[in-house]
């Protein structure tokens, strides 16, 4: 209730409410100043309100007093529950716990006020799961009330707990949640046989490796707690058997190591023992945790194929051993109870079946071919033994025959056959190492010899030196080589066996001679080195020499049709004076002319006609001889040179110069100086032909010649 002072009760005073809720949940009598409550309050939903109060003048509005402001509490009753928020619960706990085991602790939430009264106590209680577990009242922590439960007996536990608020009073709210306890697995339980003999039938005709049987030992426990050891313990039989664990099913798999024969042994006894992987210390006084059971084994009888002797047959034979020679024979039995004879086939499929042929009885191996070791040095077949009474049980042994070498083929150089030698070589140089290679089947101690062959020991260029270790060196026993004089060498090397027949070859070695450095590093070893630079090619060497033989076949044809011209045109009578000229002219010049005059062109005229362009060269210096008085009726020679001077001067192919001045020139030097009468003063009556015979040996000829023409008839003219 709200008063002014200055509110007399006359109705001039008006109250007014503002703030948390007014309008809606309070309200005031603008006369009395009365607040009431227009709804129901909930505490925990506010538990206070805020408003504010004013008293004002009901004529003028205007305010009598200050606002005021004044707060609402709402007082808490006990109408809320206890309430589970993370409900409902699941624990679990190991199986065989102690009592008082933590399991969990729950806790229950009230919404009241916990500052008033004992609404929002909370008494925690179990309704339901009594006696295996209890719940500590205050803190709502769960724990094993019984001492080993076992999860084999029961496993799932569900238990109801209980919260009560007003400390537990009567009259209090109370609310319940559900609490899933499940017992977790130890192991303590030991395996244990479900029974103490296993008993198993096994075909003796079962594979090495294969699942014969399988036997199981129970464990109660769960997951690793139930994995399960088997072993065999030591005993009859033990040894041709083992034991593994299936991992899915904890069975015990019996399998085979060994073959199973029913005519050597029919049953088999040994035990097996199961134990756990897993121990648990704290149950060791429980007792040993494995178990023992027997197992015994019958083999069954069964049908079997033949069994070979051994499980392969290796055999020799010579090369070119005759056809049909025995070389060995292999061996099956039919081991059943019923024994059965066994017949031999070779493996048609595989290679080698024409070389061989086997007896179908005895089972014996014969040459069908001759055999030849270089070709093949080894054959490798099967052989199949079947069962006369039941051709579909066979067996298969596998042979290997070797083919042992006959020396029947010589020793030869192994590559390379050909070498090379530095043109600079000296004495006693290896210039290569060379072995042997024999296409016989070597024996241990196979030893080769090398030596020079009869013919090449005489010539002393290279030989041969046996180190005795299947290996010789070529050596070279002279100073240097020269590639222009013999580019190639062939020496021939005899190889000799060690083997009976001793078998010998002569093998002949090329040795390149080769240009190389003062190192001994080969440079060049091709031919047209010697000749051409080095950088040619082949095609192009050949290309140049075909050129210089064009040119030389056309030099030589056209000298042949020169020499020819001038055989045509030679005069031969000895009424011609030019045939003088041309005999005497042999001499030339004197010793130190070398450039001397061809006076070819007066030998015969027709040359001049045939060949109009002229070659003369004019002489850089005339030097012009000792002249001697001219000869006053030399009429012949006048008259020719007549002749040749009014053909030069109607030539226009001659030079400007005149060929009288060259012909005078008989070269610097000579003892006889001039041998031209054409600038004589004398005739020849006065010509005194006696002083050629002072000239020497040269002039000989001459002078015999002139002296006999003085003679006999002085009026020919020389």
């Amino acid at each position: 209730k709200l008063h002014s002072d200055l509110d007399k009760g006359v109705g001039t005073v008006k109250y007014t409410l503002s703030g948390d809720g007014a309008g809606t949940v309070f309200t005031i009598d603008e006369t009395t100043g009365d607040i009431h409550a227009i709804r129901s309050l909930d505490r925990e939903e506010k538990p206070f309100y805020t408003l504010r109060a004013q008293a004002v003048d009901v004529d003028t509005k205007k305010p009598l007093e200050p606002e005021s402001e004044f707060i609402i509490k709402v007082q808490d009753i006990n109408d809320n529950e206890p309430k589970f928020l993370d409900g409902p619960y699941v624990a679990s706990v190991p199986e065989m716990s102690p009592v008082g085991a933590y399991v969990l602790q729950v806790k229950a939430t009230d919404a009241d006020d916990p500052t008033y009264g004992n609404s929002a106590r909370v008494v925690y209680s179990i309704l339901q799961g009594q006696p295996y577990f209890s719940i500590d009242p205050k803190t709502g922590v769960i724990r094993t009330a019984l001492p080993n439960m076992d999860r084999e007996v029961k496993e799932q536990y569900q238990v109801l707990i209980q919260a009560k608020d007003m400390g537990g009073q009567l009259g209090g709210l109370a609310g319940t949640t559900t609490v899933n306890i499940t017992l977790t697995d130890v192991n303590d339980n030991p395996p244990r046989f479900p029974k103490s003999i296993f008993h198993l039938k096994v075909p003796e005709t079962s594979h090495v490796g294969s699942a014969i049987g399988r036997i199981r030992a129970v464990d109660p426990d769960f997951g690793k707690n139930a994995a399960i050891e088997y072993n065999i313990v030591p005993g009859d039989g033990g040894n041709l058997f083992e034991i593994t664990t299936d991992e899915n099913t904890q069975e015990g798999v019996i399998k085979l190591r060994k073959p199973l024969d029913f005519e050597t042994k029919k049953a088999y006894t040994f035990k097996v023992e199961a134990s756990n992987l897993h121990l648990d210390h704290r149950f060791h006084s429980v007792g040993p945790f494995k178990d023992t059971a027997t197992v015994k084994i019958n083999v069954l009888d069964m049908d079997e194929p033949p069994v070979f002797s051994k499980p392969a047959y290796t055999m020799e034979v010579y090369e070119d051993t005759p056809v049909g020679t025995i070389i060995g024979a292999v061996t099956a039995q039919d081991l059943d109870a019923g024994s059965s004879s066994v017949r031999y086939v070779i493996d048609w499929k595989n290679d080698g079946n024409s070389y061989f042929t086997i007896d179908a009885t005895e089972g014996t191996i014969a040459t069908n071919e001759l055999l030849d070791r270089e070709s093949t040095a080894q054959y490798n077949f099967s052989i199949i033994a079947s069962k006369v009474s039941n051709p579909l049980l066979t067996s298969k042994v596998n042979v290997i025959i070797n083919v042992l070498d006959v020396n029947e083929f010589p020793p030869e150089i192994s590559v390379p056959y050909e070498t090379s030698v530095c043109e600079n070589a000296k004495p006693g140089q290896v210039i290569q190492t060379i072995t042997a290679v024999d296409k016989d089947l070597s024996p241990a101690g196979q030893r080769f010899s090398f030596r020079l062959s009869p013919e090449a020991s005489n010539k002393p260029n290279f030989t041969v030196h046996d180190y005795r270790n299947n290996t010789a060196g070529i050596e070279t026993r002279r100073h240097g080589y020269s590639r222009r004089q013999q580019d190639l060498h062939l020496l021939p090397v005899v190889i000799e066996d060690s083997s009976y027949p001793v078998q010998s070859s002569t093998n002949t070695m090329t040795i390149r001679v080769c240009r190389c450095d003062a190192d001994g590093t080969i440079l060049s070893c091709n031919v047209e080195a010697i000749f051409l630079p080095v950088g040619l090619s082949t095609g192009a060497l050949i290309a140049i020499l075909l050129c210089i033989v064009i040119l030389l076949v056309i030099v030589v044809l056209y000298v042949a049709l020169r020499r020819q011209k001038k055989k045509d045109t030679l005069m031969t009578s000895k009424e011609d004076i030019r045939d003088n000229v041309i005999h005497y002219d042999d001499e030339g010049g004197g010793e130190e002319d070398t450039q001397a005059f061809d006076i070819g062109a007066l030998r015969n005229p027709k040359v001049i006609e045939d060949n109009k362009i002229r070659r003369d060269i004019k002489p850089d210096t005339l030097r012009f001889p000792r002249q001697r008085p001219p000869a006053e009726d030399n009429t012949d020679i006048r008259d020719f040179i007549n002749q040749r001077l009014h053909e030069n001067d109607v030539d226009p192919a001659a030079p400007p110069y005149d060929s009288l001045a060259t012909y005078a020139y008989e070269g610097n030097g000579s003892v006889a100086e001039s041998l031209s009468s054409i600038d004589s003063l004398t005739t020849e009556a006065d010509q005194d032909y006696d002083y050629l015979s002072d000239w020497g040996p040269r002039f000989k000829i001459l002078a015999d010649m002139f002296g006999e023409e003085e003679s006999y008839n002085p009026d020919k003219v020389t």
